[in-house]
């Protein structure tokens, strides 16, 4: 076993037994380059990655490969989940020098830990012959070597440098300018932006609900529901198990690459809520209430948190849990509920998949369908999906990631009211995991004050808290506040966010996704984009302007507009990626509303509260004064009786205690 033996990461623990002699990120690996006089390969993965595997499977196990990189080099494992600052800095290397970017992401770099050659996948011959000519540069053209690392890291240092802007809240305008940029890229026909591969677009799925609930723009809508539709029909969703898969293949949302990550889940999760929330939707509802389920089922932790992901591959072969021929479905149903499984899931002889089998996708809608219909899909989907049971099933990466878990009690907060609704028998396990899972950041993470990246089996891994940490908690601390009516989750969140302010910003308006305090690395990342999950400043935005509505505080709601500053060109013209800024901005010029229900005993002016205010909109109930809840604050119940007050920015409608007059000053 080398050194990854000890690692808190499954996917450096997947390595430990490699014939390379890898090192985990640190001084010392770097130290022992300096000493030896080798170059220092860092390779970077995760754990649900397929062609991460399939370059471990091919070149990190070959004793051959071994011997080329143990004799010429220290070998660097980083797992890009827990050290999401790595990451950051040597992708931005390797998409300088390649012009793309992705993993398993291979670079070549000095002691010093400047790059000089980038890539990515290598087959096992090609990765050898790559390793010699690496060698033979670092021995025989050294200087030309670190010329060449000088000049990567000074690059990408400008790409990452910004001009100190005046912060300016985005406007109205720019928002309804980033829908018509959603619009340009909007494929008509299967919904999404864009081609191939396609990716899941729940930040800007949920920003157009957003602007939608604000003005009523039936585009918006349009573009969300369309795309909703097609997702959930489509082979990314998993029709026995609920959840998504990370992306498809393909533009028809029909062959996944098979992993499931937790944040893709908890931010579809939310998209399907508010979409059942605006529009009535049965279908969706029913996709939330899987999705929650899959997230219940599947990634939850015996000690409460929630873990990352589910590999895309089984025993070695992606997808193998999930696919169907024809003569599986006859053997697990017999016929002739096997014939009509496979005209429901779209499973062929030909296969829509590799080796004539199918991804099941849903071929029709089975929403208005009659009683006997979907009694009969229902008994078909439960017996498929225990058939499934049995099988060998994928890996799971069970270490806890602050900033998802944080998504997905945001998420399972928001999905609480749709349960109470149409699955009341889970509404209570939803909260129940949700406020668990809180909990467990506060328990786990939160260590002398200070935030932690990762855990593992109840243990806190040693990187630090990065932005989007920070930012995607303090937000789960404030819905669980909402939940429970209990004040020190709001506390909490504001610690948080106080760290944030002041250990990331640049000083300049911007924001650095590590603190001031962190490891220096060869330069400091600050990336403002949305990409897979919200970006540092995104997040960080979210949890200021839910946190300065619950407390009061006009300071923090000036921070929260202050961390989208600059960014209303990106949300305008390059909407795709900053969907999160844009939400939240959405939110900041909607208000958000802030409601206070008091003495609501019967809980309608909570409920209509809670279904009628624009997403983004903060709502507390309780006694009045009721300790640790300042919206509470101040606010006697009318004649007695359950009362509603209503303020947008701090200034206050009159109380209302009737539905629908509550209703009216929301918008509703």
């Amino acid at each position: 076993m080398n050194r990854l033996g000890g690692a808190t990461s499954p996917y450096l623990l997947q390595h430990a037994t490699n014939p390379v002699d890898w090192w985990p990120w640190g001084g010392d690996a770097f130290a022992e380059a300096r000493r030896r006089d080798v170059p220092v390969l860092i390779s970077v993965g995760y754990a649900a990655c397929h062609w991460c595997h399939v370059m471990a499977h091919e070149s990190f196990a070959d004793d051959r490969v071994a011997a080329l990189l143990n004799d010429g080099f220290v070998a660097i494992k980083v797992d890009r989940e827990e050290r999401p600052d790595v990451d950051a800095v040597y992708m931005s290397a390797t998409q300088a020098m390649t012009g793309q970017g992705g993993w398993p992401m291979t670079v070549f770099a000095t002691p010093a830990g400047e790059p000089f050659f980038c890539g990515t996948y290598f087959p096992r011959e090609q990765f050898a012959r790559l390793l010699t000519a690496v060698g033979t540069a670092w021995r025989e053209q050294r200087e030309q070597v670190l010329r060449q690392g000088t000049e990567v890291v000074a690059a990408i240092s400008r790409a990452g440098a910004r001009e100190a802007a005046t912060p300016v809240p985005v406007t109205a305008a720019d928002l309804a300018a980033a829908v018509r940029s959603l619009a340009g890229d909007f494929d008509q026909v299967r919904g999404g932006f864009g081609g191939a591969p396609k990716f899941p677009p729940h930040m800007c799925l949920l920003f157009l609900l957003r602007y939608h609930q604000a003005t009523g723009d039936p585009q918006a809508l349009e573009l969300v529901q369309h795309t909703c539709e097609q997702m959930a029909r489509g082979g990314i969703h998993d029709q026995l198990g609920g959840g998504f898969a990370r992306y498809a293949v393909d533009d028809r949302w029909l062959v996944p690459h098979f992993e499931k990550m937790l944040y893709d889940n908890a931010l579809l999760l939310r998209v399907y809520t508010l979409l059942w929330r605006v529009t009535g939707d049965a279908g969706a509802a029913r996709v939330a209430v899987s999705t929650a389920g899959f997230l219940l089922t599947e990634l939850s932790t015996a000690d409460g948190g929630f873990a990352s992901s589910l590999d895309a591959d089984t025993g070695g072969v992606e997808g193998a849990t999930y696919v169907w021929t024809p003569a599986q479905l006859t053997a697990v149903l017999g016929e002739p509920d096997g014939t009509f499984a496979a005209d429901l899931y779209g499973v062929t002889a030909a296969g829509t998949f590799e080796h004539g089998t199918s991804v099941l996708r849903l071929t029709r809608d089975l929403t208005g369908a009659d009683e006997q219909l979907q009694a009969r899909a229902g008994r078909v989907r439960a017996a498929l999906y225990a058939a499934r049971a049995t099988r060998p099933q994928p890996g799971r990466d069970d270490k806890v990631v602050a900033a998802w878990a944080g998504l997905a009690v945001t998420a399972l907060v928001e999905a609480v009211d749709l349960a109470r609704e149409v699955a009341p028998d889970r509404a209570e396990d939803l909260a129940a995991a949700a406020v668990r899972a809180a909990g467990y950041l506060a328990r786990v993470h939160l260590v002398d004050g200070r935030l932690r990246r990762v855990s593992r089996d109840g243990v806190a891994g040693e990187p630090a808290g990065v932005l989007d940490d920070h930012g995607a908690v303090a937000e789960a601390f404030c819905a669980v506040h909402q939940l429970t009516g209990q004040g020190h989750w709001l506390e909490l969140a504001g610690r948080l966010l106080d760290v944030a302010l002041a250990r990331f910003a640049d000083g300049r308006g911007g924001w650095y996704d590590t603190a001031d305090d962190a490891e220096e690395l060869i330069t400091r990342p600050a990336d403002p984009t949305d990409n897979a999950t919200p970006s540092g400043a995104s997040a960080l935005a979210a949890g200021l302007t839910g946190y300065a509505a619950l407390a009061g505080r006009p300071a923090y709601r000036q921070a929260a507009q202050d961390a989208l500053a600059g960014l209303s060109g990106l949300i305008a013209r390059h909407a795709r990626f900053a969907g999160y800024a844009a939400a939240v901005a959405q939110a900041q010029v909607t208000g958000p509303y802030e409601v206070a229900i008091v003495a609501d005993t019967g809980g309608e002016l909570l409920a209509a509260a809670r279904r009628t205010a624009p997403h983004g909109s903060v709502v507390v109930s309780g006694v009045p004064d009721q300790p640790g809840v300042p919206l509470l604050a101040g606010r006697p119940a009318v004649g007695g009786g359950p009362t509603a007050y209503v303020c947008r920015g701090f200034v206050c409608d009159r109380p209302v205690t009737d539905p629908r007059s509550l209703q009216a000053q929301l918008g509703g």
